[in-house]
């Protein structure tokens, strides 16, 4: 795995590139003299983890053989106050899983995902609390 980093303007816009030539832009804050054209560091290891978790939650699910029309997730957490590197203390992250899924297969792929696959989860543990939780929206049209 390789990535290359290349700054686009000001002081602090960078665009990141994989090997495949796929791109995301980060910036720094403007309270530090970010320009905002772009995701922060910290909010991108969030999304890190949301998307991690979301490709092993898909992946369970298709193989429980339940029907997941969409997905959605919403996380919130906490960093040290006061400190430099100010690290993460305590992540939420919420699972909305649209379709007929049944729940005790719904909670074994959030698990299956948070407790054992997502290698980004793994990571924050080692300094974060993580709690998980989820829903099942079934909404079928008549």
């Amino acid at each position: 795995m390789e990535v290359t980093i290349e700054r686009k303007s000001g002081q602090f816009h960078l665009e990141s590139f994989n090997e495949d030539g796929l791109s995301v832009q980060t910036d720094a804050s403007e309270s530090i003299g970010g320009t905002n054209q772009g995701v922060r560091p910290m909010q991108m290891v969030l999304m890190a983890m949301g998307s991690c978790s979301a490709i092993d939650v898909i992946s369970i699910l298709q193989k429980q053989k339940q029907v997941l029309d969409d997905i959605k997730i919403n996380i919130r957490a906490q960093r040290e106050e006061g400190k430099v590197p100010s690290l993460f203390t305590h992540i939420d992250i919420h699972f909305k899983l649209f379709g007929d899924i049944e729940d005790k297969k719904a909670k074994r792929a959030v698990e299956l995902s948070m407790d054992k696959y997502c290698s980004v989860a793994q990571i924050l543990k080692k300094t974060a609390d993580i709690g998980y939780t989820f829903e099942i929206i079934n909404e079928k049209k008549p």
